[in-house]
């Protein structure tokens, strides 16, 4: 899954490109992906792009009015890519008619001057979703996201705030949205690995170092993440954000600080991956569905 690294780069990526071009067509080849019905698709075409944000996994795509006409509010084309989305561009669109169906592609954006992007999603669980709105906030999952951890509200004390607001797992408020908003399953075993913290430790159990260690971790991890795909062609993306991987999606491989075997523990669709030696005092996490740390 994208998460606020690539993200971010995508954003930056759109706002260079799409931004001051009106938008000529817009496709549909997924309905199911379409989680709004007004505006229409329709209501994109001619306006301007405005601006492109990010708000934690969330694409942003703003428009602005038609130059011959005093329109109703413009819409933005808000997009959340889920689990196997992504974004493909093109200096030129491709001539061929999107029909709707069980392609890949779902949604076609074509501006003024030929070019354009595709949002396409893998696999049979279609969880893409593309939003028009008059206003991002109208969009719950957006309302209701939490901080952003490379902007300037996540302070040490922020933090420490959020830890002791709840006693949980901390790789599961690191991945909360509505905490923490742009961090995924695989940065968040990078940032544990980082902070040398085991993802089973219960969040009111971190000393004031401890904060301090995963706050530093975390901006960390996240900054060189960015660094790293910032500038790269969308179609570059995900295999830097793999490369980049120290402890996700490496199990059985050698940790590149201890060289302990990278660990894994699997749920029902998911698994983390950690390294014993640096984040677990050399212990084992328990493989199973209801994972808990060996005593």
């Amino acid at each position: 899954m994208p998460e606020l690294p690539e993200v971010e780069a995508l954003a930056e990526m759109l706002r260079e490109r799409l931004t001051g071009r009106a938008i000529r067509r817009v496709d549909v080849g997924t309905i199911s992906a379409l989680k709004t019905w007004s505006p229409a698709p329709a209501d994109l075409v001619g306006r301007p792009v405005t601006e492109v944000h990010r708000h934690g996994k969330w694409l942003d795509v703003a428009t602005g009015d038609r130059p011959t006409a005093t329109d109703s509010p413009a819409p933005h084309l808000v997009v959340h890519l889920a689990r196997a989305g992504w974004l493909r561009w093109y200096d030129t669109v491709p001539s061929t008619p999107v029909r709707p169906g069980p392609s890949p592609l779902a949604l076609r954006v074509v501006l003024d001057d030929a070019s354009g992007f595709d949002l396409t999603e893998a696999g049979t669980r279609k969880r893409l979703a593309v939003h028009l709105v008059n206003d991002p906030l109208d969009v719950p999952a957006i309302a209701s996201l939490g901080v952003d951890p490379l902007g300037p509200d996540l302070t040490v004390e922020r933090l420490a705030a959020l830890l002791g607001s709840t006693n949980q797992q901390i790789k599961g408020l690191l991945r909360d949205q509505g905490k923490i908003a742009g961090i995924g399953n695989a940065y968040s075993d990078e940032i544990l690995h980082a902070a040398r913290t085991s993802p089973f430790a219960l969040t009111r159990s971190l000393e004031p170092q401890d904060v301090r260690r995963l706050h530093e971790a975390l901006r960390r991890v996240l900054a060189e993440a960015l660094g790293a795909a910032r500038g790269r062609p969308a179609r570059e993306l995900k295999d830097a954000k793999r490369q980049g991987m120290r402890v996700h999606g490496r199990t059985g491989q050698p940790c590149p600080v201890c060289q302990d075997t990278v660990r894994e523990v699997s749920f029902a669709d998911s698994s983390l991956q950690y390294c014993p030696t640096c984040q677990t005092g050399g212990r084992l996490l328990a493989d199973r569905r209801m994972s808990r740390l060996l005593r």
